[in-house]
């Protein structure tokens, strides 16, 4: 009998765009292992304009990436 595997801690919320990234494609790969399809992620913004407006862009994607980490993370969860 072979030691059960420790599950693997669930990726961080994400701070900017490659976090976002790395964050999608753990989850996304966790998912294909256990046979789950998750929805796609959310697209990149591709409209800003670097001036650090108050609700930027990246904001708004950042708070959707987090609520695609949780419903990706309560699937997994079964």
């Amino acid at each position: 009998m072979t030691p059960a595997t420790p599950a693997l801690p669930p990726p961080a919320r994400a701070v900017d765009g490659a976090s976002a990234l790395a964050m999608f494609q753990a989850l996304q790969a966790r998912a294909q292992v256990a046979g789950i399809t998750l929805r796609n992620p959310p697209p990149e913004p591709t409209t800003c304009c670097g001036r650090g407006c108050n609700g930027c862009v990246w904001e708004g994607f950042l708070d959707a990436a987090e609520y695609w980490r949780q419903e990706a993370l309560l699937q997994l969860q079964g």
